[in-house]
Order: structure tokens, then sequence, then C-alpha cells
């Protein structure tokens, strides 16, 4: 097992890898750096420069900060991995690790994973996407909640978009979950019958709490 920093900044969250920030993507099936490889808890990896025309240095300047590249879901599906973010720690292993919470299922679609949440009683699929900062809510009953404000986003292979976003009382393993939650512009809504989903649950779910993500077993503990 190896513990690293674990740091929620400018609304992402990045692992520090040998004094290197990494943005932790589980909506990204592909991982990319500049460095052609990456050594996590004992195993190596080769990286590509780059995917879906994304590199270390756009990414640097979409989430206005300094990083090596991005962990998706290739790397992240070889550890099992629990995600502090107020202790500021990652434990991150090829061993089983063991975290005490609500114990959520966890379904995948190339590697992407994706949660059952309840919206006013009603049970939807949504994909996990640590890499988002706000999650989202596709249909018109997204703007019957609160409003929340404008927000600007970004989406690899996609680039900036704007939306208005609502907080939406989302609950997710019998635990409520109150999200500032946007629309997708239409060329990503289109990807989420993919996966039979309604839309995105973002990292949001961890800012207050450890998590346990282990995804080899199929699992989200909260």
């Amino acid at each position: 097992m190896t513990t690293l920093p674990l740091r929620f900044t400018a609304g992402h969250l990045f692992l520090e890898i040998d004094g290197r920030l990494w943005l932790l993507d589980t909506g990204s099936p592909a991982s990319f750096g500049s460095e052609p490889s990456l050594a996590l808890d004992g195993e190596s990896f080769r990286l590509d420069p780059s995917a879906l025309g994304l590199d270390a240095a756009s990414l640097s300047t979409f989430v206005s900060v300094d990083c090596a590249g991005l962990l998706g879901g290739d790397v992240l599906s070889r550890f099992d991995l629990v995600l502090d973010v107020p202790g500021g720690t990652a434990r991150v292993s090829r061993d089983e690790l063991d975290h005490a919470g609500a114990e959520v299922p966890l379904d995948f679609l190339i590697d992407i994973p994706i949660v059952e949440a309840s919206v006013r009683g009603a049970r939807r699929r949504f994909f996990f996407d640590t890499g988002a900062q706000v999650s989202y809510l596709e249909g018109p009953a997204l703007a019957t909640f609160p409003p929340a404000g404008p927000f600007a986003d970004f989406y690899r292979g996609v680039g900036a978009f704007d939306t208005e976003t609502f907080t939406v009382d989302f609950e997710v393993g019998g635990l409520p979950f109150p999200l500032r939650t946007g629309s997708l512009p239409g060329l990503l809504a289109l990807t989420l019958p993919l996966g039979r989903c309604a839309g995105i649950l973002g990292n949001a779910l961890l800012a207050d709490r450890a998590v346990g993500y282990f995804p080899r077993r199929r699992r989200l503990v909260l």
C-alpha cells in the first residue's frame, strides 16, 4: 500500500506523485502524462502523451493548476483506493483495502464507473466522474430545483461550455447529497444513453468524507 497526498484544488482532485500533481479522473477511460511512464504502488504504466486531443499542458490550462497528466480508468482500475479529501491523503493498494461506510454497487462502461442514485424518489443511473466539478442531470425537471448560478466547465474532446446550475438533492447509498448540478451540452448528453444514465455525479460526492473506491470489486463505500 502507498499513501499519497490528495489535493482538492481549484475544484479538482489531484494525487501528488513524486512532487507532481495528477488529475484523478474516473470519468476518463484513458490516462496520459508529460512523462512516458508512471510508477504507482510498485506497478509501472506506460503513458501516451495525450488523449482525445488533451495533453498535460492543455489540461493544466483548463484546470488552472500545473499538473503532470491525468489518471483515468485504465490505471485506477488496477487498485483499491481510499480517498480522504478532508484528511488530504489517498491510500492506493494492489491489495484489498477496508473502509467502513455505506456500500454502493458499481457498474462500468469502458472503465468508467456507474452508480445508482435517487432524485425525488426515482432511482436512476449516473456516471461517477471525479474529474467533474459539478454534477449533471438531463431533463426538464432540473429547472424545478433551487438555482445555483451559471458555471463554466470543460470536457475533453468537447472543450469549454457554460451551464446554468441548480441544487439537486441526490440520495446515494441511503445518504443525502445536495449537489450543484447543471445540464450537459448536446454532444455530451448524447453519450449518456450508452450507459443508460441520466447524468453525471461529480467529485463533490467526495468533498466532505473519506470514500473507498474499489473498482476491481465493483464497490464504492461512502
